[in-house]
């Protein structure tokens, strides 16, 4: 899970939406961290299981469930910055 949510937390910081979103290593890691609370953890002990996990999560409607839970972990990191401006 945590792979999946550090590409797609990259994939919208290089976006057009996120110009202005701070890209510092503190404030990508908080946003991780926040997603990553929000989403059940996913475990895999074999490559037969993480290629399983990985096919559920790259269905349309678990990316958009995913894309939310970052998407709102961004705008709170973006809120409520770790670091001084």
């Amino acid at each position: 899970m945590e792979e999946i949510v550090e590409v797609l937390v990259d994939i919208l910081l290089t976006g057009p939406e996120y110009q202005a979103f701070c890209k510092c290593k503190k404030c990508r890691n908080d946003v991780i961290a926040l997603s990553l609370n929000s989403l059940s953890p996913q475990y895999a002990t074999t490559q037969e299981n993480r290629q399983s996990i990985y096919e559920n999560y790259n269905q349309p409607n678990m990316r958009n469930w995913v894309n939310k839970r970052i998407i709102s972990s961004l705008h709170i990191v973006n809120k409520y910055p770790q670091h001084k401006k």
